[in-house]
Formats: structure tokens, C-alpha cells, sequence
């Protein structure tokens, strides 16, 4: 580890700001990008910048947590209790994360297609994206797959909601959609989908094809990312109607 405290004292190739701009943002792991919001190091040690962004991010995982999903909801005064991080540095790192949410928090204008999943995990990214309780919603859409409007169906627990094929589709046709497109989020971040999951979107594909009410997708939203039932599992092979 480099005990320097500015970033122009490692060598090029060590400085995440040069890193970036060669390689990518996505290259840098999560202590050089903090790193890079600090600028200047310190802390136990006289850390460098990325010292610094390392010591953040291992007294973060004290609590049993991933220290990106601590990261998500920490306050300036939390940060400010570990040895070198002041006012200047924490609301430096909190302004950094807002943006990243900001930037996830994507409201579609009017008349949007919905024609791919990333369209519509940033219609509901404001939504669901980074919530801490399972929340259930669909996308109502018309016949050409432009966006009516959003509805969260229900909201669960940290852990679970409980979404019924009756509520979603009675909503469906209240507003007058043709098609939908359900999502839900993981408050745990991990997207890979439940047997439950697996399950409830059968069960959906059954009455969207009784009803005539196709079921485009169904996403699992989460820290960030998002997972296409549509795209990893066969169901729609074996409900066709739901285009």
C-alpha cells in the first residue's frame, strides 16, 4: 500500500484519475473511484487517497454488510466518525452516490416504446431500484408497446411482497393497457430469480393468455441492476401468445 497523500505522488500508472482515462471507469475497483471523489488521502497511517477509499470500504464491512449497499444509505455524519474522513471528504462521497442514483432514476417523457428490457428497468428504477422493501409493479402499455403509466401493485416486507394475478390484472384493465410488462425488486441486491418467482411469472403468462392481455417480460430489479426473466428462462417458449 502506497502512504503518500496526494494522488500525484503514485506513479502514473497507479493514479486511478489516469487509470480511468485509459482504461475506463469500469477498470477501477470501488476504493480507487472513491479515491478519485476524495483526492487526497490520510487517515490511520497517513494513507494515500486509495488507502484511504480501502480503510473506508473494510471499516464498512464491519457490519456485516456489503460495504456498497452500507454505501447506498449512509448519512455524512456516519462517515464522519472514521479517523480522516471531515465534512469536505463524506459529503464529497455522499454527493458522488446521489448522482449515481440520479443517474438511475430515469423518467421516461411521454409516447416511449417500451422495446427492450433496459428500457423499461429505467422506467421503474426510481421505483424499485434501490428501495429496502420489496415493492411489486407493472408497466402498462398499449398496443404498440408505448408506456401508459407505472403502478405499484403492493408493497411486502424486506424480504417478501405478495403479488396476486387478480390485482395485476385488474389494474391492466382499470387503465385501459393492452400489454404489460411486471417488475419487481430484491432489496438484497442479489437479481437471480426465486422458485416463487419463477412460479408467479408462470402463473401470469396463464392469465395473460387467457385474458388476451400479453406479458412482455418480467424484470427483477436491484442495486443497480436488473435480470429478464424473459431473457434467462423458457417460458415464454411455452405461453407464444405474449408478444
Amino acid at each position: 500500500m502506497t502512504y503518500s497523500l496526494r494522488i500525484a505522488d503514485l506513479p502514473l500508472t497507479e493514479r486511478p484519475r489516469e487509470r480511468l482515462l485509459t482504461y475506463g471507469a469500469k477498470i477501477l475497483t470501488t476504493a480507487e473511484l472513491i479515491a478519485i471523489l476524495l483526492g487526497t488521502g490520510q487517515g490511520p497511517g497517513k494513507l494515500s487517497a486509495v488507502g484511504l477509499g480501502q480503510y473506508i470500504l473494510g471499516e464498512l464491512s464491519q457490519h456485516q454488510r456489503d460495504p456498497l449497499d452500507m454505501l447506498r444509505d449512509i448519512s455524512p455524519q456516519e462517515l464522519m466518525t472514521m479517523e480522516g474522513v471531515g465534512p469536505a471528504k463524506a459529503t464529497t462521497i455522499i454527493a458522488g452516490v446521489e448522482l449515481g442514483k440520479r443517474v438511475f432514476q430515469f423518467r421516461p417523457t411521454e409516447r416511449v416504446v417500451m422495446d427492450n428490457p433496459d428500457v423499461a428497468a429505467a422506467a421503474l428504477s426510481q421505483d424499485l431500484m434501490w428501495q429496502n422493501q420489496e415493492k411489486f409493479a407493472v408497466l402498462l402499455l398499449d398496443s404498440k408497446n408505448y408506456l401508459i403509466g407505472t403502478k405499484i401493485v403492493t408493497i411486502g416486507t424486506a424480504t417478501e411482497t405478495l403479488a396476486h394475478p387478480r390485482d395485476i390484472f385488474r389494474e391492466v384493465i382499470k387503465q385501459g393497457a393492452t400489454k404489460l410488462i411486471i417488475a419487481h425488486n430484491h432489496p438484497s441486491g442479489n437479481t437471480q430469480p426465486s422458485e416463487e418467482d419463477i412460479f408467479l411469472t408462470e402463473r401470469l403468462l396463464q392469465g395473460a393468455q387467457l385474458l388476451n392481455i400479453p406479458l412482455l417480460d418480467h424484470l427483477i430489479l436491484g442495486n443497480g441492476n436488473y435480470q429478464s426473466l424473459r431473457q434467462i428462462t423458457d417460458l415464454w417458449t411455452q405461453y407464444p401468445h405474449n408478444d
